[in-house]
């Protein structure tokens, strides 16, 4: 098995803004891994929050190179439990290079990824489509560009609750709502009761990570289901979701791929658990790994490709938030 890396600076259509930061590029690093006439393909984004670059995945990635390489059709599952140890302080390396791996397995077996695990995809849910933080007219405009079933909306400023009014007077859409951590616990109590009468469905990481107090409270008052994200990186995190959150969302580059994801979203479904499964402004790369997925989830967002100027791959299409496969195999994913 032959490994390759390739870095990108993927350009948005729009500057995005959270509560935490701005991006107009976003880092990626892309994983090839090649065998028998076969490639698989994985991807993860850089992340100022957790410390990640790409350079530095890159180095975690060549210090492995030899052990990588001599792989010989293992299972994903035993890859990954050979590459953890190496990989441990650098889940995003991991997770593009458990990516590229399962597709590469699921390629060589003749089937797609969700066949190969025995989903079936007649019940997938939508995509939404994620609104950064901007002026109330650049908010509106971004939704007039794309009509959109289901939109996520991010918040985190002064004037959150005035934001969501105006922005439903312009769409009847599913609104949910992502604070990354920038509310207290009395502020989002409040604004669920708010939030609820304005269409919304879900918060999502209202509260400060590690507030795992305010976290319980929350839980006990809201009128909105909470779904975690920032406080549930991996797989030992989904426990601690339990009575504080209603949901988790499952970020494949937090917890090091798709086959720590998979098990984490059974975990979740085991503990009564709604779970869905977030995106990192990945290319059509990281989106198609997602969309392998999406029998499993309640809930999906899965718009990276879509925020970005130009795309490097194609692999599943999305049309009104519906998800397309490839004809291809694996993950369906083709550079370009």
């Amino acid at each position: 098995m032959k490994l390759k890396l390739r870095a990108y600076d993927l350009k948005l259509k729009h500057t995005f803004t959270i509560s935490r930061e701005s991006i107009d590029f976003q880092p990626s690093l892309i994983v090839e891994l090649t065998s028998d006439g076969f490639s698989g393909y994985g991807e993860a984004t850089s992340n100022p929050y957790y410390k990640i670059t790409v350079p530095n995945m890159i180095q975690d990635l060549e210090k492995i190179q030899s052990l990588i390489e001599a792989t010989n059709n293992e299972t994903p599952e035993v890859f990954w439990s050979k590459m953890h140890p190496h990989l441990k302080d650098d889940m995003f390396a991991l997770c593009a290079l458990d990516m590229a791996y399962n597709d590469l397995y699921a390629r060589k077996k003749g089937k797609k990824l969700y066949e190969l695990w025995n989903y079936t995809t007649e019940n997938n849910p939508l995509t939404d489509y994620t609104i950064g933080i901007a002026s109330i007219e650049k908010m509106v405009a971004k939704m007039k560009e794309l009509p959109w079933p289901i939109y996520k909306i991010k918040l985190g400023t002064a004037e959150d609750i005035a934001i969501v009014r105006e922005l439903r007077k312009h769409t009847d859409a599913i609104f949910r709502i992502d604070a990354n951590c920038g509310w207290g616990v009395e502020e989002t109590i409040n604004n669920a009761l708010e939030l609820k009468k304005l269409g919304v469905e879900f918060l999502e990481q209202p509260m400060r990570a590690d507030d795992w107090e305010g976290h319980k409270e929350v839980f006990k008052h809201s009128v909105l289901p909470i779904i975690a994200d920032e406080s549930c990186i991996i797989e030992e995190d989904v426990a601690k979701c339990h009575n504080h959150f209603h949901g988790v969302n499952v970020k494949l580059v937090k917890c090091g791929g798709l086959t720590p994801g998979r098990r984490m979203i059974q975990q979740a479904r085991s503990l009564g658990l709604k779970t869905m499964v977030g995106c990192m402004t990945e290319s059509s790369v990281g989106i198609s790994a997602i969309a392998h997925l999406l029998p499993q989830l309640d809930y999906v967002d899965m718009d990276g490709a879509l925020l970005l100027a130009e795309d490097i791959a194609t692999g599943v299409t999305i049309n009104n938030g519906k998800i397309i496969y490839s004809e291809l195999n694996g993950t369906g994913v083709v550079l370009k």
